[in-house]
């Protein structure tokens, strides 16, 4: 996979991305993501990519032909047009579900938005999907940005150890994660559920998909909703809320 980012402090988005498990993947290459500086395609000399808003109004307003320069020389350096993101309360919340959708795609682009947006003709001509991380608003788009390249790149081969390192967590699935224990065995008086170090795996993964069912029942059971549930995982549900 490979991910553009279009921003005004790539240093910023940098010093995040090049550390922990994205830093190493980017140097494996088994991801290459690219911070762009949007000022390097203003058309002035003092590098300016915002302006007033028509109809007046608070704010500075992302101009179109900085970000429109640089998306074009994006699509040039990659010979394709990346799938374009632009990160805006106004978009649409990213779950795990929108995130395993674009891990399709070879190429995806993302616009961290700043002051009061971006001209809406940017929207309407160049950007494919507006974003949300959630409904609240931050002072600029580098931090949703970098969530969504996060969580995105760690869907994409080869970034993770094993496919189970994201396959069995909370919301992959439909579900939230099971609870989760290391040693000792035995801290302050709380033990370490005996089936985990019982040695029986079928019992394990058992106890694990009944926890991560009744997880999911505790605390967000609008998710069991939506979540695809077999006959018997509808018969645990149903005995483990009797027995809690």
């Amino acid at each position: 996979m490979k991910i553009d980012l279009i921003t005004l402090f790539p240093e910023m988005c940098e010093s995040v991305l090049g550390e922990s498990i994205i830093g190493r993947a980017r140097k494996s290459e088994a991801i290459e993501i690219k911070c762009h500086q949007l000022r390097d395609y203003a058309l002035d000399k003092h590098r300016r990519v915002d302006d007033t808003v028509y109809g007046g109004g608070m704010g500075m307003l992302m101009k179109c032909e900085p970000i429109a320069l640089c998306y074009e020389a994006i699509c040039e350096q990659r010979g394709a047009r990346p799938y374009f993101v632009y990160m805006s309360p106004q978009g649409s919340t990213l779950t795990q579900e929108k995130l395993k959708e674009l891990s399709g795609h070879e190429n995806i682009c993302v616009l961290a938005g700043h002051y009061e947006g971006v001209d809406q003709r940017v929207i309407d001509s160049l950007i494919d999907e507006e974003i949300s991380i959630g409904d609240y608003v931050l002072t600029g788009g580098e931090l949703p940005a970098l969530v969504f390249i996060d969580a995105l790149s760690r869907l994409s081969p080869g970034v993770l150890s094993n496919n189970e390192c994201f396959t069995e967590e909370s919301h992959y699935n439909g579900l939230l994660e099971y609870p989760q224990y290391t040693k000792p065995q035995v801290w302050r008086g709380m033990e370490v559920p005996p089936v985990l170090y019982s040695g029986d795996h079928a019992k394990v993964d058992a106890w694990r998909h009944e926890q991560s069912l009744l997880n999911t029942a505790k605390k967000r059971p609008d998710m069991l909703e939506r979540a695809e549930l077999s006959e018997r995982d509808r018969e645990i549900l149903e005995e483990l809320t009797i027995d809690n």
